[in-house]
């Protein structure tokens, strides 16, 4: 089944005090490492909620500001509309994920317990998810997945989470904790 990959980039970063997405790790912007760490485990990547010079944007929907529930419901309507059957996402901040992904992760819907935006989600999904965002009620991830059966997967994977400039310097130095 083909697997469109979506970086979910849409956030306000409110609480790590400039755009996230931007900020430098190692020399290089989160938003290019977390595109490279999703791209092995896809057959072609969107960016949910910004343009990005190198790959097709989508923005959130039904409109930005619904959380990471708007960015997946985008990613699912661009996976529909371009033939993919699932899509896999990701958050703009996850620089790191596990090598075996999308194997853990299938069949679909299922998601990482650690961090339940990293998921896998067929495009059948979008039907109740836009639901789900037209009630306004409960926008978060893992109520999505109640709704449409998502198992949570747990590995050994600590996948980081970068919410503040000081969790970014400890994720630099090694240190950053699982969140």
């Amino acid at each position: 089944m083909r697997t469109l990959g979506a970086i979910l980039a849409g956030g306000s970063s409110t609480r790590f005090g400039s755009d996230k997405a931007e900020a430098l790790l190692d020399g290089r912007r989160l938003i290019d490492l977390s595109i490279a760490a999703l791209a092995p485990h896809c057959d072609a990547i969107i960016v949910i909620g910004r343009a990005h010079p190198d790959f097709g944007s989508v923005a959130d929907r039904p409109r930005g500001g619904m959380g990471p529930l708007g960015g997946i419901a985008g990613a699912l309507a661009a996976a529909a509309e371009g033939g993919f059957g699932q899509s896999l996402t990701a958050p703009v901040d996850c620089v790191r994920l596990p090598p075996d992904l999308r194997a853990v992760l299938e069949p679909a819907p299922a998601y990482l317990a650690a961090q339940p935006v990293i998921g896998l989600w067929p495009v059948e999904a979008l039907e109740a998810l836009d639901a789900l965002l037209a009630e306004g009620t409960k926008l978060a991830v893992r109520a999505f997945g109640d709704r449409v059966g998502a198992r949570a997967v747990e590995t050994g994977f600590a996948p980081p989470n970068i919410n503040s400039a000081a969790d970014l310097a400890r994720l630099a130095d090694g240190n950053l904790p699982a969140s």
